[in-house]
């Protein structure tokens, strides 16, 4: 009963994007399969997800002894809170416990927790949800969540993109186990390209082809109905520190020679790897077409930490943060980080080279 209600909820938002089920599920499988036991005995938290509109709750919920979880918690923040013009819409949650107040002037957020079989049903699912309302907002950077981040084990959600980066400096301030969902383009910002390159962040296991595709609520921001479903594409994929089991499977790759002879880039047949005006380095500008027999510095495309094996590469640094030592820069040409060749800017690179044992 309760997941026909959650459903009839979600359907009453309208300004607000949702990862779909089957994405969360194909990722995390891909960590149950390295470590079938990653959930286990763990305290999972879910700090922007709001079961009666959010996947990650339900999928959660609905795994919660198949996992072997210890503790999920799940917290709301109220939007309405901040915006005192927008009438505040109650959820069936409070619509239908006793401990909605009709008079309440203040707007809170919510936690949900789950932990045992309330309903005595013989097993522990989202029907088993308790919650009460948070003193405050719910909003992730409070002191209530963070007292559930430093007793959570590990932290899953797509966090609001517009706040990225403050909570990605909100995980490391404990240095909590994290599955996120996050902007491709944000690789290469300064607060999150330095733990990417020291292997303190990384890819998650979705390929990142195409994006990923969320549903959407508001009518007006819409790029294709899927099965009569308003969906939005994003420039998006999965970051962790998780491992799971692609991370670490060498790229099979061909020797320079193979590549300008063989490889299906026409480009790379016809002009090989051409030296970046600025950098020390050659332009790689395909995953598939790393030079097996190079031995100095790469820029690659962003997509190559798709692919990243850190037992294979090294990553020296990324062209639009000043992120590169000074040894592989040119002096002679101009103060710029994009890295430029025959005078014509590129898009942004990340450089790396091989590990030699």
């Amino acid at each position: 009963m309760a997941n026909q209600k959650l459903s009839e909820a979600k359907k009453a938002k309208n300004d607000e994007f949702y990862t779909q089920l089957a994405d969360i599920q194909k990722e995390v499988n891909a960590y149950l399969e390295y470590d079938p036991n990653v959930f286990r005995d763990k305290t999972i938290l879910l700090p922007c997800d709001d079961p009666e509109w959010s996947n990650f709750t339900r999928f959660f919920a609905q795994n919660f002894e198949r996992f072997g979880i210890k503790k999920l918690i799940s917290t709301s923040y109220a939007y309405e809170s901040k915006r005192i013009s927008t009438p505040y819409q109650l959820s069936l949650f409070e619509r239908e416990a006793p401990q909605f107040d009709s008079k309440k002037t203040k707007i809170h957020g919510k936690i949900f927790t789950l932990t045992r079989d309330k309903d005595k049903s013989g097993n522990i699912d989202i029907n088993d949800l308790e919650w009460k309302y948070l003193k405050g907002d719910g909003d992730f950077r409070s002191s209530e969540v963070c007292a559930l981040r430093d007793e959570a084990d590990i932290i899953i959600t797509n966090p609001p993109f517009s706040l990225y980066r403050d909570f990605i400096t909100w995980l490391f301030e404990k240095e909590k186990k994290f599955l996120i969902i996050g902007n491709k383009n944000s690789v290469t910002y300064k607060e999150i390209f330095p733990l990417i390159k020291e292997n303190k962040m990384w890819s998650g296991r979705t390929e990142w082809s195409g994006g990923l595709w969320f549903e959407s609520m508001n009518p007006a921001n819409v790029d294709k109905v899927i099965n009569g479903v308003n969906m939005k594409n994003v420039p998006s994929t999965w970051f962790t520190n998780l491992e799971h089991g692609r991370r670490h499977q060498p790229l099979s790759l061909m020797s320079m020679a193979d590549n300008i002879k063989f490889s299906k880039h026409k480009d790379i047949r016809e002009n090989g790897y051409p030296q970046y005006d600025n950098y020390n380095a050659i332009e790689v500008p395909y995953t598939d077409s790393i030079p097996s027999d190079y031995g100095g510095v790469m820029g690659v495309p962003i997509t190559f930490l798709e692919k990243y094996n850190p037992e294979q590469f090294e990553i020296i640094g990324a062209s639009d943060n000043g992120a590169v030592g000074d040894e592989y820069k040119l002096p002679h040409f101009k103060k710029h980080n994009e890295p430029y060749i025959d005078g014509e800017k590129q898009y942004k690179r990340i450089f790396i080279k091989f590990k030699r044992s």
